[in-house]
């Protein structure tokens, strides 16, 4: 199986200040890799070098591109990449209202990436954006209302539908259940654990919850201080942790 993402040596610095250091790994299709750690520790810089909204300060960050096979993203014109943005991947933030445009209805939200990629038919635009709306569980009888009237679930629901209606290879997630009730989290994780699976999307997600990761990730790395302390199969890494920072981490958060 081809790589889908090929990370070498990635390092991001603010003067004298380490963001993330030496980071390295391969991605595979269909593949979700955990990325945790306290705050700090370097996990959200990372995310934001490989999904390309921040330039790293050395390394190479290669996506096998539809046409021309594991390319470097940097190497890329700024409208390819933004291409690349709009249509095989997908960014999910943290607040919803990052992902979202506010000023337009919930299936607009929707029906702008499609339009991204060619879709010009109103008709079927708004017939695959109630689709979609359906897949995520918003009620189609709020297709025009504004993702203002949402709840913060409900938001996050629509910027995940807004993602996938492209069928994206690639999605980024930045703790996308942060900040939601314990019952819209378990709810939202099972919807994104459902749509990953059912689509064959390769994730990479971070977030500070050990349980987010047990339950979607297939794969896991702990960071610490910008660099990676362990990286494993999450099964492996949670149940027998090696690092000492590893270990503190899953017996703080993890009950026993």
């Amino acid at each position: 199986m081809n790589k889908l993402l090929q990370v070498t040596d990635l390092s991001k610095n603010y003067g004298s200040r380490i963001g993330c250091e030496g980071v390295a790994f391969d991605l595979y299709p269909g593949e979700v890799l955990g990325i945790v750690g306290e705050s700090g520790s370097g996990k959200t810089t990372l995310l934001r070098c490989l999904s390309a909204q921040l330039e790293p300060s050395a390394g190479r960050i290669a996506y096998d591109m539809r046409t021309q096979g594991l390319t470097d993203i940097w190497s890329l014109s700024e409208p390819e990449r933004r291409m690349l943005m709009r249509t095989d991947w997908g960014i999910v933030h943290q607040n919803a209202r990052d992902g979202l445009r506010m000023e337009v209805s919930a299936g607009a939200n929707v029906g702008e990436r499609l339009m991204a990629v060619g879709a010009r038919h109103y008709g079927n635009i708004r017939t695959e954006a109630e689709d979609w709306l359906t897949k995520v569980e918003i009620d189609t009888g709020r297709i025009d209302d504004l993702p203002a009237t949402f709840s913060g679930g409900m938001q996050q629901r629509l910027q995940i539908a807004r993602n996938l209606v492209t069928q994206p290879r690639l999605v980024f997630m930045d703790e996308p259940t942060s900040g939601l009730d314990v019952s819209v989290q378990a709810r939202l994780l099972d919807l994104i654990r459902t749509l990953v699976n059912r689509l064959g999307i390769a994730c990479v997600i971070v977030t500070h919850d050990l349980g987010v990761v047990r339950l979607l990730a297939h794969r896991l790395m702990v960071m610490r201080r910008g660099r990676v302390v362990e990286h494993g199969l999450t099964d492996q890494v949670l149940d027998d942790p090696q690092h000492p920072y590893t270990q503190l981490l899953v017996s703080s958060i993890l009950p026993v």
